[in-house]
């Protein structure tokens, strides 16, 4: 079990804060609205109202003892760049920021965010990929050039080994895992044979996956 700490619950840090309380991990959920905090304290393992920018508030709730910081504070950026600055000089181990622009990122690593996430583009990039292609179950984007997507296994696959296939010589991409009804076959054998109910977790350049879709 790790602890997390969650600054800012809007919609994003609201849903986060949930979803890692029940992963099983310990959340302190820290806002300024008293109705938020009260209506995501059953959520979570502690909710406390407080300002998200105020070193001796945070000092007090002992954010430093918590393995990971996420700055998710929405609306003005000074808010979730001081928020950072803060964390950093209370010697946190790991703080995650939320970044709504390039720029908006560079500076949050630069006052000290380990890691700098885009939770409405990534979800836009997603949802884009999704609508795009019938075939696209889900879709997450490691880098502006590789991309892991969950697929239907085209039809003209179905019937034949991974090694008969040899996909990573034919379409640049590599086969993580195959999921089907009776679950989840990860870093499949070559001799594993694609079936009508297989679903495949890729790996590979965008373009190689956009060639992948059309072929």
């Amino acid at each position: 079990m790790k602890s997390f700490v969650v600054l800012g619950i809007g919609r994003f840090g609201s849903s986060l804060a949930r979803t890692l309380y029940r992963l099983g991990h310990e959340v302190l959920a820290i806002d300024d609205d008293e109705d938020v905090i009260q209506e995501i304290a059953d959520d979570v393992t502690h909710a406390v109202v407080g300002d998200c920018v105020d070193e001796n508030t945070l000092r007090s709730l002992g954010v430093r003892n918590f393995d990971v910081a996420i700055v998710a504070i929405g609306g003005e950026l000074q808010s979730s760049i001081l928020a950072t600055v803060v964390l950093k000089d209370l010697g946190v181990k790991h703080i995650v920021a939320k970044a709504q622009s390039d720029l908006h990122a560079k500076v949050l690593k630069r006052v000290g965010a380990d890691k700098v996430v885009f939770p409405e583009r990534d979800m836009g990039i997603r949802l884009a990929n999704n609508l795009s292609s019938e075939n696209i179950l889900d879709y997450i984007e490691l880098s502006p050039d590789y991309s892991i997507a969950e697929i239907m296994v085209p039809p003209n696959w179905i019937g034949q080994t991974l090694k008969d296939l040899n996909v990573r010589a034919k379409y640049g991409i590599t086969i993580l895992a195959c999921k089907n009804g009776s679950g989840i076959h990860v870093a499949p054998a070559p001799e594993y044979k694609l079936g009508t109910e297989d679903d495949l977790v890729v790996l590979g350049a965008n373009d190689d996956l956009s060639s992948l879709q059309k072929s």
